[in-house]
């Protein structure tokens, strides 16, 4: 009937039938538990801190991605770890499954609520605690985002250089190991984190590089910190994290240049890093993302494959990088050079980047856009682009490119009509044609967005059978009733 396709692709269709089936049966069940467990609740943190409404369960049941919106039974606002921790016991005694929430920006699905169950909204848990500056390091609560935590340094010198692009938790920022445009200057999160407050599902709390401790590197015993930088919520609510502070830069000066094909600009990156100029940014966009800013931006940027780059240092450092970058770059066919250093040139110059995710839904007014990303070592980032766009040319798919070229990852912004349900089999099948064409190219499914609902398969490609029967026995171990966000990852 479906000649092709895979059991899990036939399946598909029929999955929204087979979970509202399996949930109604689990309603049925946890009915009375559900009771008692809402009572005990609100004596733990007030009748404001305990949520049955709609309109609440369906906001937090949904990310920004394409998945649909799986509610919880109830959602509770807890004020500190302690009330976590309470909260987290009481889900425990009553076998209620716990979803944490930060600020819903993800890409995979990671809050739906598949069971139903809890959503712990940690939005009330806002400080930013324990600042020690001589010691470039920073205590947050989940509740703090990245725009505030940088609003709160203004004045002290330092910033938080990880940018996803969306104001995310922080807190849930390690929760799926995000990176973004600095990383190929500043590393990912799994680099910034030094230590993490965790409750565990049975209510336990952890500190998983001892409480109170923040060295800037340690060999003292098993990293439970990375364990938990990415676990997606599967192993545990993340209550406090302990980051690296950097110096803002003294000066930026920021860059665009045009090549004539997608092998000039990454052969250029790869040259610029060999060469050891500490780029902070350098960004690709293929040459239909280009077209869509210009229309989007009204600008003028040649259609051409494209580089945005930054550079942070002193300003006779910003010298020697830029006159190194330049020459690099010009050997590689590369033209059209625009120089910005004061702050509102550099962000005339870096708009249609910014921008990218609207400039791609205006291509086609109505539609919905779902980014999906891999990432690939540099050496074969040209191969997987040229690749990848004759794909979505062959099947008709609207999806611009975006990378972060300086280490291997990119996106493509698919735009579709999500009531052509043609059109969306033909999204679902690119996606996973693109994480497996990483995959045979030593690269990963995912860079940034992780696994959520929408890679767990590609996953156990990824991994292999061993590797994920130790994840799966991590799992156990720390989370061994599966309460802990059910149906992500694993």
């Amino acid at each position: 009937m479906f000649p092709g396709l895979t059991a899990t692709q036939r399946l598909l269709p029929r999955l929204p039938r087979l979970l509202q089936r399996r949930r109604v049966t689990a309603e049925a069940e946890k009915g009375p538990a559900l009771e008692k467990a809402v009572s005990a609740f609100r004596c733990v943190c007030g009748e404001d801190g305990v949520s049955l409404g709609e309109a609440v369960r369906q906001q937090h049941g949904r990310d920004e991605s394409v998945h649909r919106c799986c509610p919880p039974d109830v959602v509770v606002f807890p004020r500190c770890v302690e009330e976590v921790s309470a909260l987290a016991k009481i889900c425990h005694r009553y076998d209620l499954p716990i979803i944490p929430f930060g600020t819903g920006t993800g890409l995979e699905g990671g809050v739906s609520a598949l069971n139903g169950g809890v959503c712990f909204s940690l939005r009330n848990m806002d400080q930013v605690l324990d600042l020690h500056q001589e010691d470039f390091d920073v205590t947050v609560e989940p509740g703090v985002t990245r725009k505030a935590l940088n609003a709160h340094l203004r004045h002290t010198g330092l910033w938080f250089p990880v940018d996803p692009g969306a104001d995310a938790s922080l807190c849930g920022m390690a929760a799926t190991s995000a990176s973004g445009t600095n990383a190929v200057r500043y590393g990912t999160m799994r680099e910034n984190v030094l230590n993490l407050e965790v409750v565990l599902a049975d209510g336990t709390v952890v500190h998983t590089a001892g409480k109170g401790r923040r060295p800037r590197k340690t060999s003292a015993g098993y990293n439970l910190t990375n364990l938990f930088v990415g676990s997606e919520g599967t192993l545990g609510i993340i209550t406090k994290t302990t980051l690296r502070l950097y110096g803002i830069p003294e000066a930026t000066v920021s860059a665009v240049c045009s090549f004539p094909s997608v092998q000039a600009a990454v052969d250029s990156t790869v040259q610029v890093l060999q060469a050891g100029v500490p780029i902070a940014r350098i960004e690709f966009l293929d040459d239909v993302m280009i077209d869509a800013c210009n229309r989007y931006n009204s600008l003028s940027y040649p259609v051409t494959p494209t580089l945005f780059l930054e550079f942070h240092g002193t300003e006779s450092s910003l010298d020697e990088q830029i006159s190194t970058t330049e020459e690099i770059s010009g050997a590689n066919g590369g033209s059209d050079f625009q120089w910005a250093r004061d702050a509102e040139t550099r962000e005339r110059l870096w708009k249609a980047r910014h921008d990218a995710w609207y400039a791609a839904l205006a291509l086609r007014p109505g539609c919905k856009a779902y980014s999906t990303d891999v990432c690939v070592p540099l050496s074969r980032l040209p191969q997987v682009i040229v690749e990848t766009k004759e794909d979505l040319i062959q099947n008709k798919i609207t999806g611009p490119l975006v990378g972060h070229v300086g280490d291997g990852n990119f996106h493509c912004l698919t735009v579709l009509d999500p009531s052509d349900s043609d059109e969306v089999q033909r999204v679902h099948l690119f996606t996973e044609r693109l994480a497996r064409r990483a995959l045979a190219m030593d690269g990963t499914c995912t860079g940034e967005h992780g696994v959520g609902l929408g890679k767990r398969a590609l996953l156990c490609e990824e991994m292999g059978p061993m590797t994920m029967e130790v994840m799966r026995s991590l799992k156990h171990t720390l989370d061994p009733k599966n309460l802990m966000n059910p149906g992500k990852i694993l």
